[in-house]
């Protein structure tokens, strides 16, 4: 009887749930389970990188992010079939689901486009009486609208004048031309906007110069790298370095600085190796500087005469 007792009180019991609650379990628990695997990626990453064959850390830490992002749509995708407008706690922050409305997402100040969609008179016509409807009502639909990268030609034509009448009087006319604007390239069809666009998608969003050309290939525009990178060069030369000295004499007025060199590899140098290990110098003003000011300066070795060298006019603490 004791036996039949006990048995009876570890029975588990029904509980009923309702499907908005069942719909929140399910979605919480799919973002912890994306969640943890991300973490296991991380930590299987850091193991590698920390343990791993230096040959190859690089190719299996690389195999891991791919392997990561070609089902990223996918887990995403399915960890938001079931979200609710409810919150979800995940780790001390309430994470809602990003809300349906385009205007959310965009900055302030967006530019609007609205394309209003009527019918003609002759199909507003009644089918029953014959009468013309009146318009009462409307629903608006809002979508996100982009366009890649537009390119164009611009002439800037200048104007020779001549005054005819001194022309007609003495024999010799004077002549006045349009002031031209400076050039960013001399000898070159780079424009101020071409040049600052390439060099963003280069140093700001990590695209290499051969990706940029497959780019604008496929948009008809036959820019080739070398001709990038000739624009990059000679724009840094002209335009860049005039302000990178002048925050180098900025620089050297200060009277705490830091300096530190990291290492990397440069190919194609001349009379070294794709394997030699170069150095890229970064010096910077301390925290309690007015104008904080970071410059880099690559340089083939850790020598101590390339700080000295940079640092020439400096007399503070390093």
């Amino acid at each position: 009887m004791e036996h039949e007792k006990n048995a009876a009180v570890s029975t588990p019991e029904m509980v009923t749930v309702s499907r908005a609650e069942y719909d929140s379990q399910q979605a919480q628990l799919t973002e912890l389970k994306l969640q943890n695997q991300w973490l296991l990626e991380q930590l299987g990453l850091a193991k590698k990188r920390q343990f791993g064959a230096s040959s190859e850390r690089l190719q299996e830490g690389l195999m891991d992010q791919l392997s990561f992002m070609a089902n990223e749509a996918e887990a995403y995708a399915y960890g938001t079939q079931n979200a609710t407008a409810e919150q979800v706690a995940v780790k001390a922050h309430a994470r809602k689901r990003q809300s349906g409305n385009v205007l959310d997402i965009v900055p302030e100040g967006t530019p609007m486009e609205v394309v209003e969609h009527r019918l003609s008179e002759g199909e507003r016509t009644c089918d029953t009486c014959g009468a013309v409807m009146e318009e009462i009502g409307k629903e608006v639909r809002r979508s996100l609208k982009m366009e890649p990268a537009r390119f164009w030609i611009r002439e800037d034509v200048y104007y020779t004048y001549a005054c005819k009448q001194c022309e007609a009087e003495t024999g010799e006319g004077n002549l006045r031309k349009t002031p031209k604007q400076p050039t960013l390239c001399p000898g070159s069809f780079a424009s101020p906007e071409a040049v600052a666009h390439i060099m963003t998608q280069k140093f700001v969003m990590y695209s290499p110069l051969y990706r940029l050309e497959q780019e604008f290939q496929r948009q008809g525009l036959k820019l080739s790298r070398q001709t990038m990178a000739n624009w990059i060069l000679q724009a840094s030369d002209t335009w860049l370095r005039p302000v990178y000295d002048a925050l180098h004499r900025r620089l050297c007025q200060e009277t705490v600085l830091h300096g530190d060199e990291t290492t990397l590899q440069v190919l194609k140098e001349p009379g070294r190796t794709s394997t030699s290990k170069s150095y890229m110098w970064l010096y910077r003003t301390s925290g309690c500087a007015e104008y904080p000011i970071v410059l880099y300066e690559y340089q083939p070795s850790r020598k101590a005469e390339h700080a000295q060298a940079f640092l020439k006019d400096f007399s503070g603490w390093l």
